[in-house]
This record gives structure tokens, sequence and C-alpha cells, in this order.
């Protein structure tokens, strides 16, 4: 049975068992909680996946999931490129905890880790970066101001493009690979 290229929660929790459920976000985010038996694949390790996705695309349908559902489009537009069918959680993990619906989480507890989610890390890394470019501009060098104009520039070419470099390399940082997620 072919799957829509979006549910909603209402859609996907009478079928969450046919699904093979996988979240792109780091494995921080997902450790702070995510769908029942999910699959932990970050999206900038998708595209090295592909094979393990295909073979469980040809077993059932795959839904995507992220925090709001931003990723998960991205990944389903990503396995499309590739012949793989796939939907995406519209409102992502968010919705489905919102709409009281249960999230695992390792250990079994019921509250969620803090975990700094890769939108907020962005926000934070960026906010630091024009920062520092300022002020070592005003206090250095007028050439430092060309990071906060760098900065800036990523950030609008990352919204017309819906990608984003930033969270790409922070998702690389070691406490969004083991589990942890930003610290607090």
């Amino acid at each position: 049975m072919s799957v829509p290229t979006s549910l909603d929660v209402e859609q996907a929790r009478p079928r969450l068992h046919e699904l093979t459920v996988v979240d792109v976000r780091t494995p921080g985010e997902f450790a702070s909680g995510h769908l029942p038996d999910a699959l932990n694949v970050p999206l900038d390790r998708l595209r090295r996946s592909l094979p393990e996705l295909r073979s469980a695309a040809d077993r059932g349908p795959l839904l995507i999931v992220c925090a709001s559902g931003a990723r998960s489009d991205s990944a389903v537009r990503t396995l499309a490129s590739h012949g793989i069918g796939a939907s995406s959680l519209t409102g992502g993990t968010e919705a489905w905890a919102a709409g009281g619906n249960a999230l695992d989480r390792p250990g079994g507890g019921t509250r969620p880790r803090a975990v700094w989610a890769m939108e907020r890390q962005v926000r934070c890394a960026a906010g630091t970066l024009v920062l520092l470019g300022l002020l070592l501009g005003l206090l250095l060098h007028p050439a430092f101001s060309l990071l906060s104009a760098a900065v800036g520039g990523g950030l609008v070419f990352s919204a017309l493009t819906g990608t984003c470099a930033m969270a790409v390399v922070l998702g690389r940082l070691p406490f969004n690979r083991r589990g942890g997620g930003a610290p607090t």
C-alpha cells in the first residue's frame, strides 16, 4: 500500500504497527524521546543508509520523523530522489506528544532529558558568532565584522534552500553523537 507524502498524528497513530518509523534527528534529540520502535538515522547520515532504508521500504511503508517536520520533509524528498517512497509526520514528535501520545525514552523514563533541539543549537551558535564578530570588529579589527555578515548570509541561504550547514556541523559534535544533547 502506498503512503501519502505526509501523515498527521491522527492518520499515523492507527497505522503505526505497519509503518517503519525513521527518526532523522541527532542521537541527542532522539534520546530525549522518540516514537515507539523508531530507528534513528540522523539526516546527515541518510545517504549512507539508503540500502537499509530501501530494504525497509520494500517490507512496508516508511514514516520519517523529526522534531517539527522540516527535517523529515527534507529526508522524504531525498529518499524520493533515490526512488524510495516515504511519508513525513506532520508536526513531528512535538505534534505526536502534544496529541497525548507516548514517547519512548532510554531507561523507560517519562520525563524528557534536558536536550536542546537542533534548531535551538543553531540559533545559539549563530547568535554567538554574530556577537563575536561584532565584538572583535570593534575591539581588534573591522574585518572581523565579516564573520557576522557571513553568518547572516548563511542564515538567509538556509531559509531560502531549506538546508542548514550549521546544523550539519553541530550534528557532528560529540554531545550530539552520543545521545547527550547540548549542554543545558
